[in-house]
């Protein structure tokens, strides 16, 4: 296990962020930290392996790669699979589960695909132990995955179980949540994740980091526990607890490494939201992810809230649109029906009154708004100074960057009106 091939999948849009997160965690460079296609490829030792699984912010699982070969047809693919020692990875006495993802494969039916490759793992076991293990599509022990593209099959194990999104304290949600690694490569490209880490070395002052459209608090939580120095996978369990090669003497190293690690905020954080439910939801959760002292939450409009400190700062939002418009604020409560006309000129009015309300209280602060709606900046009648593509799921995003320059508000006010 001294020298493994890893592939950590993550959001498109997400592949640079987190080439530079593994780089930080593990000092990884060249040849050794790849970008690839929705994720990079890593060459580093078991403990490493453990490591990301445990502050990885960006990735959404750690995956071992074991196989890497060319098919044409489901046979192939059984082949590829029966030469696999997955004896040192798990026993008969595991469950497994075999999930495949294609891209331009040439094959009818992935899950004829995922069929033949878990037959022929059963098959392996039991021409060697006699016996094999069961298949649990639910709360598998193993999760294997296979890749296919219209001329290779890669297959992997599984190091994380459950997605890396789960941290483990988010109970109380509302509706369309961020997921967690989306909130938290918000925060890097905002720039504020480096800045909370230079202020933690005392290295520069941290601005203050504010959410006005907050939910049940993702990134609100994500980024205090950033500033706390807590790990993100603290709170949970792992697949690879399970796996062969796991030995629990380095693993309780790393996690005793992970809590030495955890300090004040080296930052301010704040949340706000319209809906007080939301904000007892995103109380409650900060007290789970260990940050409750260290974010401030607190209920009101966003098109009504002053700024949380006197000092300029970043703003992270992933305002709500469409349906969900009404939970921002005045300027999205409509009378009568849900009509797509009416939605929309609501959330024209919302954003708008926004902008002009950021213009006027929030002189020197940066705002950074996530939306699948590229047309945002001309609803907002601002003018982004950057974009950034994301993907939230299937759905193509932008972060928009907008600043907010002081005094811009009272000189077009004081305009002549024709």
């Amino acid at each position: 296990m001294s020298d493994l091939q890893l592939f950590l999948p993550c959001a498109a849009g997400v592949e640079d962020l987190l080439a530079d997160e593994v780089h930080r965690l593990t000092s990884l460079a060249g040849d050794d930290l790849l970008v690839g296609r929705a994720g990079v490829v890593v060459r580093a030792p078991w403990r490493e392996a453990l490591r990301l699984n445990l502050h990885s912010r960006l990735a959404q699982r750690v995956l071992v790669q074991l196989s890497h070969t060319p098919y044409r047809q489901e046979a192939d693919l059984y082949q590829a699979a029966s030469a696999v020692a997955w004896e040192a990875w798990f026993t008969p006495r595991h469950s497994f589960k075999v999930e495949v993802t294609a891209q331009h494969s040439p094959l009818k039916s992935l899950n004829f695909a995922a069929l033949r490759i878990k037959d022929a793992v059963a098959d392996r076991f039991r021409h060697r132990a006699g016996t094999r293990p069961d298949v649990d599509t639910q709360r598998p022990d193993v999760r294997l995955y296979a890749h296919l593209t219209g001329t290779h099959c890669t297959l992997y194990i599984d190091t994380s179980g459950e997605p890396l999104f789960k941290r483990g304290w988010r109970e109380d949600k509302g509706e369309a949540p961020l997921k967690e690694t989306l909130a938290a490569a918000m925060i890097e490209a905002s720039g504020w994740g480096s800045q909370a880490r230079e202020a933690a070395a005392g290295k520069a002052a941290a601005a203050p980091l504010y959410d006005p459209c907050c939910g049940s608090g993702t990134i609100a939580i994500e980024a205090a526990q950033l500033a706390c120095g807590i790990a993100p996978g603290s709170l949970r369990r792992f697949a690879f607890e399970k796996l062969l090669p796991h030995q629990a003497p380095a693993w309780a190293d790393l996690q005793r490494e992970a809590q030495a690690a955890v300090r004040p905020p080296a930052a301010a954080v704040f949340g706000s939201d319209v809906a007080f439910r939301m904000v007892d939801f995103a109380n409650r959760n900060a007290q789970r992810a260990g940050v409750g002292s260290a974010v401030q939450f607190r209920g009101g409009d966003a098109l009504q809230r002053l700024p949380p400190s006197g000092q300029p700062g970043v703003m992270l939002v992933n305002p709500p649109y469409g349906e969900r418009i009404e939970t921002a604020g005045v300027a999205g409560r409509t009378s009568g029906g849900r009509e797509r006309a009416q939605s929309d000129a609501a959330a024209g009015d919302f954003f708008a009154q926004l902008a002009t309300h950021w213009k006027r209280h929030y002189p020197g602060w940066t705002a950074w708004v996530l939306t699948p709606d590229l047309k945002l900046p001309s609803r907002m009648r601002l003018k982004e100074s950057r974009r950034v593509p994301m993907w939230n799921g299937p759905i193509e995003c932008r972060l928009f960057r907008f600043d907010m320059v002081a005094g811009s508000a009272r000189t077009q006010d004081a305009q002549p009106r024709p």
